[in-house]
């Protein structure tokens, strides 16, 4: 099990997100006294008795003003256990191209559901983007649930509504909780008001959940950032090296490997890495680096290689494509069309691209997909798009790095959509 854990929180309005992570932050002693003392003083000023917990997390100007969660709230935190990078995402519909970007690195996704109201659009909509994203744990936070007496049968009537979207929407690991996030319960510490339930507190499940798989365990995907050729005259004069970050799996000196798109077969002839210390910057040599580190690799033929190419291991080659069927989270107001020119932002390559068909859109009250001329705000897609420039990318499934893109408006660089590549044959999702 992983030391960090990454977690994303989701929902609706006013479900109690901000206030659930003020609380997890506090009762888990991750707050400063002064800022304890700050919010003592806005809550007071305010005219509340009671002390907001949402106010240690809304940190923007305007979020305080509405009340709303209106950008991702990154935190920091850590327990006896492990560590934690929390990621508050806001719940309005306009913002949930926030939440795709806050749950597309977690490991788990709290869900908040209002005890009071059950499963909304944005539950499902929450539900379908944790899908997508093939995010491995969902836990569904029945908060508020001190509103409605406790009353288990409320809890068990939510828990199978979600479980029943999960199942459909292939979800395979839902905690149901029950919590308070106002009074504390199941939060860290068991309530005594649900003896009824049985299961972890909120805290319990989030140190014992493990992580996704291992990247490193992947095939090499490396996608080069840039090509370092001092080109002086001392010992560097004839270095030429390709830096970048391992996106998967693991390189070492001596590994057959191919440089995509070109095709070329090669071999790694070294790898370095900068060392910073007091006396300077130095260039270490290493015999191999795994997912997640930054080096420059030297290979032992000299290649057209340049930003955008994609070394990879020779024996699972994912190849080139100029096509790709994809399903996509459309982000932007301006509604998709057949025939839309944009540009594609794929690992370390920004191409242009066409949009050919649009096969679907999926119907968030069914879950079905239903036929679609077009995409608007918020939707979730199957589309098709040609590529302009050949593209090393794998499936969403089996590469959550190289089988994910952009799609971005050529003309003011707006980010339009977050797309995910299918299988050959893949559903929506």
């Amino acid at each position: 099990m992983s030391t960090l854990l990454r977690l994303a929180t989701a929902g609706s309005v006013d479900d109690g997100k901000s206030t659930l992570v003020g609380r997890l932050l506090h009762d888990c002693k991750a707050i400063l006294a002064d800022q304890i003392a700050h919010v003592q003083h806005v809550s007071s000023s305010r005219g509340s008795g009671d002390f907001d917990f949402a106010l240690l997390t809304d940190g923007l100007r305007a979020e305080r003003e509405q009340g709303i969660t209106i950008d991702v709230a990154y935190r920091y935190f850590a327990t006896d256990k492990r560590s934690f990078i929390l990621a508050d995402c806001p719940g309005h519909v306009q913002y949930t191209r926030n939440t795709v970007t806050g749950a597309s690195t977690a490991d788990v996704v709290i869900i908040l559901v209002d005890a009071r109201h059950g499963v909304l659009e944005q539950t499902r909509r929450h539900l379908a983007v944790a899908g997508l994203l093939r995010v491995p744990h969902v836990v569904l936070a029945v908060n508020k649930i001190d509103l409605v007496g406790y009353d288990e049968a409320v809890f068990k009537g939510i828990g199978k509504d979600v479980s029943q979207l999960a199942d459909q929407l292939g979800i395979a690991d839902v905690q149901a909780i029950p919590v308070s996030a106002l009074v504390g319960d199941n939060v860290v510490e068991r309530s005594a008001a649900t003896s009824w339930y049985d299961g972890p507190t909120l805290l319990e499940y989030l140190e014992n959940a493990t992580g996704r798989d291992d990247i490193s365990a992947r095939p090499l995907r490396f996608p080069v950032q840039y090509v370092i050729r001092p080109q002086t005259d001392d010992e560097y004069r004839d270095y030429r090296g390709y830096t970048g970050t391992v996106a998967s799996g693991t390189v070492s000196v001596g590994d057959d490997v191919i440089v995509l798109p070109a095709g070329r077969r090669t071999s790694v002839a070294g790898i370095d890495r900068a060392v910073i210390s007091a006396t300077g910057t130095a260039v270490a040599e290493r015999p191999s680096a795994v997912a997640g580190e930054a080096v420059t690799v030297r290979l032992a033929d000299n290649l057209d290689v340049a930003r955008g190419s994609v070394i990879v291991a020779a024996d699972s080659s994912p190849g080139t494509r100029r096509e790709l069927s994809a399903t996509v989270c459309w982000l932007s107001d301006r509604p998709l069309a057949v025939g839309a020119r944009l540009l594609i932002k794929h690992t370390t390559t920004t191409a242009q691209a066409i949009v050919t068909k649009i096969n679907g859109a999926l119907d968030l009250d069914t879950l079905g997909v239903i036929d679609a001329t077009g995409l608007g705000l918020n939707d979730i897609g199957k589309v098709q798009l040609k590529i302009a420039a050949p593209l090393a990318a794998d499936p969403y499934s089996s590469n959550n790095i190289t089988g994910s893109f952009l799609l971005i408006d050529a003309h003011d660089g707006w980010t339009l959509a977050a797309g995910m590549i299918d299988d050959e044959e893949g559903e929506l999702l």
